[in-house]
Formats: structure tokens, C-alpha cells, sequence
């Protein structure tokens, strides 16, 4: 008889908190401005924070699973023009439902997700000598990264993380300030560490 290795599966409850860089594409009724597929580009950064919840199946070194999350985010940033033109973009809060896949080593998982993500975006354009136009819009779109985990205790495990959020394209078609109409594409890389309580902590004894 083996040693006993450790199961991965089981519900989990925990916490994580990271830094966020999004990326924003703003395309206005002039269109692409020279070779580039958006009239202007910014980027913002900043922090996040948040829970999560989920439930892993293991057989033999393959671990699956699906989970939720939900987060605060202060990720803003803006393209700052000259002579007062500014559009800036936060994101507030979202959250995703994923799956999850990974292949499991005693207690170090190496593991991969995908599926569906969720936010609202808090949008602010200025418009010199014509004023501020602010408003919030929720869009959804695609989910993926990947990272490590490893079972610290039976119960308690830490991970880092990568995610790719793709929180799709808000439109707005009339600007209180007298801007032009416009769209912004909106894209996150995000990476965090976080701490999971998994309920039971038994140990799967291997055989030969």
C-alpha cells in the first residue's frame, strides 16, 4: 500500500484579491484612426478583490469541476487627450461561472478554466467647453486563464491565478456633451492569489 495522496474533491468555499489590467478600444463616427482597428486606445489598472465558490470531482490524477465568483474592482484608467478630450473607463464589480480542468499531483493541482464572465462598467467622456457625459453599463462576455494550487492542509488550500475577462462592447448613441456617438471594447488580464476552505479533507489512500 502507497502512501495516502490527497483528494481534490469535495466543495469549497474562499477569498482572493489581485491586480487588473484592462485595455479599451473607443471607436467614434470617424472610425479607425491610420492602420488600427479603433479611433483611440487607454488602459486601466488597479486592484480587486472578492469570494468564490465551487466543487471539484477527482479520478485518479484528473480534477474537474465548475465555480463562481463575485468581485469589487477599482481597475480604472483613461486616454487623457490633449486640450481636455478624456474618455475613461472603471470597472466596479463582475464576477464569472466557469469550468474548471486540471491534473492533480498529491496536493499541487495544475489547473485551467473557462466559461462566462459578468461586470459593470462605469464610462466617463469630457467633452472641452461642452461638458462631462457619465454613465454605467453591465455587459457580459467570455471567461479563461489558468493557475496552481496547493493543499496546504487537508481543508485549506492556496492558489494563484490567471484570467482573461473579455466584457464585450457598450454603445453610446447620444452623448449628453455633444460628443460624437461611440463604442468602447473592453478587455481584463487579471491575477490573484487566493485561499480556499474545502469541506471534508479526506485523504485517498493509493493502491497496488
Amino acid at each position: 500500500m502507497a502512501a495516502p495522496a490527497y483528494d481534490w474533491s469535495g466543495f469549497y468555499v474562499g477569498v482572493f484579491g489581485g491586480w487588473g489590467l484592462g485595455n479599451h478600444n473607443v471607436n467614434n463616427a470617424t472610425g479607425p484612426a491610420g492602420f488600427a482597428n479603433f479611433t483611440a486606445n487607454y488602459e486601466s489598472t488597479g486592484g480587486l478583490g472578492g469570494g468564490e465558490v465551487g466543487y471539484q470531482w477527482q479520478s485518479g490524477s484528473i480534477v474537474v469541476g465548475v465555480e463562481a465568483d463575485g468581485f469589487g474592482s477599482n481597475i480604472k484608467g483613461g486616454d487623457n487627450f490633449a486640450l481636455g478630450w478624456d474618455d475613461a473607463t472603471k470597472l466596479g464589480w463582475g464576477g464569472t461561472l466557469r469550468a474548471r480542468g486540471g491534473i492533480a499531483v498529491d496536493r499541487l493541482l495544475l489547473f485551467f478554466t473557462g466559461g462566462w464572465a459578468y461586470g459593470e462598467l462605469t464610462h466617463t467622456n469630457t467633452n472641452p467647453g461642452f461638458g462631462v457625459d457619465t454613465f454605467k453599463a453591465t455587459r457580459s462576455g467570455l471567461a479563461a486563464g489558468g493557475g496552481i494550487a496547493y493543499a496546504i492542509t487537508d481543508n485549506l488550500i492556496g492558489k494563484f491565478e490567471y484570467r482573461y475577462l473579455d466584457l464585450g462592447t457598450f454603445h453610446r448613441d447620444a452623448p449628453t456633451n455633444g460628443a460624437l456617438p461611440y463604442t468602447v471594447a473592453n478587455t481584463y488580464s487579471v491575477v490573484t492569489l487566493g485561499l480556499d476552505f474545502k469541506f471534508g479533507g479526506n485523504a485517498v489512500v493509493a493502491k497496488y
